[in-house]
């Protein structure tokens, strides 16, 4: 009897020890889990993989994976069965072999949203519970305080460019229309950013600009004193992002100027976004005295008035074609052949014919033709009687 209750106490014993061995194996923790990312930095529209390796053998486990659905979408899984919930994605493994098959790690595929415009940095974190080793003997601690990987989804940004318009000519003292524009095909995001406008260049130290622009309030400022935007800057950046600022130039001498733009971060401590500098060439102010100036004579010089001193005057058979339209703006109203004729009258029969011994022997040989004549005439009349 004594024999029978010690064998009972001592199988009691064993399967209490092995219960404590059970129960001790339970809480050991699998310390040598890591996560990493196949990319740290995507554009949108790129896929991102986030791997999970166990650093042992398991036969059992249940891993979630939260993610910003702002940001991402699930595209596939490996390494067990998976469920997207829109927030976190739960892969589950079993190994119904009875530990021939185990597996040291799993992974999970996602892709970046193709809209994303900006900057988005993002984390996925990694929890798990139902940790077992190959043959289940083994059992290890929940992992509750996330595992946290960092991602960030940057689209190929384009840098800005500056560009300042206008038409015409820039003429002293006359206030004339500009437009600066700031343009990208896809400019990164700036929350404060502002405007800085110099003079670089002018032809003297007396001559001025000013580059006038309206805000929302209607209140006017001068770009080159005060630059663009509120104190605190504004936002730029995006998908074709653009800015056209109207401005009003006004420069006070003759020459070249040189105009520089620059676009600064305030949030960096005024660190340059772009710069571009731009040449204006001023003229002076049109006056009445200019030969270019419409005089009624179809803008020629005074030179071409009334046909005096023209140098495309016909002085024969010439260009004629030249002297109808000059006499047409002068008001002439010969043609061509006319005042050819007019001309070569004027160069050979001058007003008063010299007194030479040639004119009298013409005079004499007129007076025998004359005299001649009546002769003739008078003798047909007798006969005719």
């Amino acid at each position: 009897m004594t024999k029978k209750i010690l064998s009972i106490i001592a199988i009691l014993s064993l399967l209490f020890f092995t219960l404590q061995i059970n129960a001790f194996a339970a809480s050991v923790p699998l310390g040598s889990v890591e996560v990493n990312v196949s990319k740290d930095k995507i554009a949108p529209g790129e896929e991102v993989t986030v791997n999970i390796n166990f650093g042992t053998q398991l036969g059992a486990y249940t891993f979630d994976v939260a993610y910003d659905n702002s940001i991402f979408d699930f595209v596939s899984s490996e390494g067990g069965t998976e469920n997207d919930n829109g927030t976190r994605v739960r892969v589950t493994f079993y190994d119904s072999s009875g530990g021939s098959s185990p597996r040291e790690n799993m992974s999970v595929t996602f892709k970046a949203k193709a809209e994303l415009e900006s900057t988005n940095p993002t984390d996925f974190s990694v929890t798990a519970e139902g940790l077992a080793n190959s043959d289940a003997s083994q059992e290890y601690d929940d992992i509750t305080s996330p595992i946290k990987k960092s991602v960030t989804v940057e689209p190929n940004y384009v840098d800005y460019t500056l560009a300042l318009n206008y038409t015409g000519d820039v003429v002293v003292n006359e206030e004339k229309n500009m437009e600066l524009i700031t343009s990208s095909s896809m400019g990164r995001n700036y929350d404060h950013v502002k405007m800085k406008v110099e003079i670089t260049e002018k032809p003297s130290d007396a001559a001025t600009v000013k580059l006038l622009a309206t805000e929302r309030t209607r209140q006017e400022i001068d770009l080159i004193q005060d630059g663009w935007g509120e104190p605190d800057g504004y936002e730029l950046g995006g998908r074709d992002a653009e800015q056209v600022l109207e401005i009003r130039g006004l420069f006070s001498e003759v020459g070249n100027y040189k105009i520089k733009v620059s676009l600064l971060d305030a949030d960096t401590g005024d660190a340059e976004i772009a710069s571009k500098e731009f040449a204006v060439s001023a003229k002076k102010e049109a006056t009445t005295g200019d030969n270019n100036q419409n005089n009624g004579n179809g803008g020629q010089g005074n030179n071409n008035q009334n046909g005096q001193d023209n140098n495309n005057q016909n002085t024969g058979n010439g260009n004629i074609e030249n002297n109808n339209a000059n006499n047409n703006q002068n008001g002439n109203g010969q043609t061509g052949e006319e005042q050819a004729v007019e001309n070569v009258q004027n160069e050979e029969m001058p007003e008063t014919l010299p007194k030479t011994g040639m004119t009298q022997y013409v005079y004499f040989i007129t007076a025998i033709a004359v005299l001649g004549t009546s002769y003739i005439a008078v003798k047909n009349f007798k006969k005719e009687k």
